[in-house]
């Protein structure tokens, strides 16, 4: 297979493979090692404040001189309300509760402790660590911003889960257009957070192709030659991968997690604003059961910051029921090993399965 596509010209790597954004389970070593392979590694900064994106990109760039992506969400904040703030009360007071009838005890966070991150900030983050290269999800960038990342000669990849974001990444200027397919593990990217696109990934990826004239990336369920090549078949100039590196030796997942996935069968695996108040595909857990479809779901952010500290006492006990572990639809053996050395078998079985 002939792996030179406008992805790979764009990004300045040997094989247009990305290594995806999972906040809380990418590494600085995870990116190092994808980019080392000639894939694309990507930091993910989640909602960071400004200097901890500064750390983690140091942390980063200590481990390879390689070019890497930066991740940012771009979320709208909720207003701060009366409504909003009884909610939140309600909620906390509720998950108190449920981790202390379950052995798990946790010191949630009050409403006016809770930082949130306006994400100009980790802009000026980012052009201040000189990093190139950034993707962003949950919705689009402001004029202003995607100005301000050209003048620093900085390549930009949005996310779309539907046609219709598409077209409006491409008529802001964005270079490259991610295409999420709902199988996909993980936050949708979706621009609403409730009411969100439903589309399979191929249906959504030959649509785009035939919408907008920018160069796509496909993320959902590859994790195999036949996945891989079924997208490039359809239009995507290039592949993103994230539940194959779940078990990888530099994910963050701990050890109880990655043996939690050998477990998982396909009708464990939902869609779920429990943990953060936006649609995350993850394996289901007593808490996802308890929690969606009640009133206890607090808007983005909200929802996620309350909720980190129940799963960090979940982890401490290595209880699976309380915390996120993201995953998409594809099931598969999750490999183990290196990320370098699971990228390597991937891009192999490609070139096996093409002849070339």
């Amino acid at each position: 297979m002939n792996w030179s596509t406008q992805i790979t010209t764009l990004l300045g790597t040997a094989y247009p493979i990305v290594q995806a954004p999972m906040f809380g389970v990418t590494t600085p070593e995870m990116v190092a090692a994808a980019s080392a392979t000639g894939a694309l590694g990507t930091l993910a900064l989640g909602d960071l404040p400004y200097e901890k994106c500064i750390a983690a990109i140091a942390a980063t760039k200590r481990l390879t001189a390689l070019p890497f992506a930066v991740n940012i969400f771009v979320n709208s904040i909720p207003e701060v309300s009366e409504n909003l703030r009884s909610h939140y009360s309600k909620v906390r007071s509720f998950i108190a509760t449920l981790a202390h009838q379950h052995g798990l005890e946790v010191e949630l966070p009050k409403f006016e402790d809770i930082h949130l991150t306006d994400y100009r900030e980790q802009i000026a983050a980012i052009i201040a660590s000189e990093c190139k290269i950034v993707s962003f999800t949950f919705g689009n960038l402001d004029e202003p911003s995607i100005a301000l990342l050209k003048e620093n000669n900085t390549l930009l990849i949005g996310t779309c889960t539907s046609v219709a974001e598409a077209q409006i990444l491409e008529a802001s200027g964005i270079d490259i257009i991610c295409v999420q397919g709902l199988e996909a593990g993980g936050h949708r990217g979706s621009f609403h957070a409730t009411a969100i696109p439903r589309i399979g990934g191929l249906s959504l990826l030959s649509q785009v192709h035939d919408h907008v004239d920018k160069p796509l990336i496909y993320a959902g369920g590859i994790y195999n030659a036949r996945t891989l090549l079924a997208a490039k078949q359809l239009g995507a100039a290039g592949f993103q991968v994230g539940s194959l590196l779940l078990k990888s030796r530099e994910s963050a997942l701990l050890d109880f997690e990655k043996q939690h996935l050998s477990q998982v069968k396909e009708s464990d695996i939902v869609l779920t604003r429990s943990f953060s108040g936006r649609f995350t595909r993850a394996i289901t857990n007593t808490f996802i059961k308890i929690v969606d479809g009640t009133d206890y779901i607090l808007p983005y952010p909200y929802q996620n910051k309350l909720t980190n500290a129940l799963r960090r006492a979940a982890k401490a006990k290595e209880n699976t029921d309380f915390v996120g572990i993201w995953v998409g639809q594809s099931i598969h053996p999750y490999r183990e090993g290196s990320t370098g050395d699971i990228l390597q078998e991937l891009i192999r079985e490609v070139e096996e399965a093409t002849g070339c």
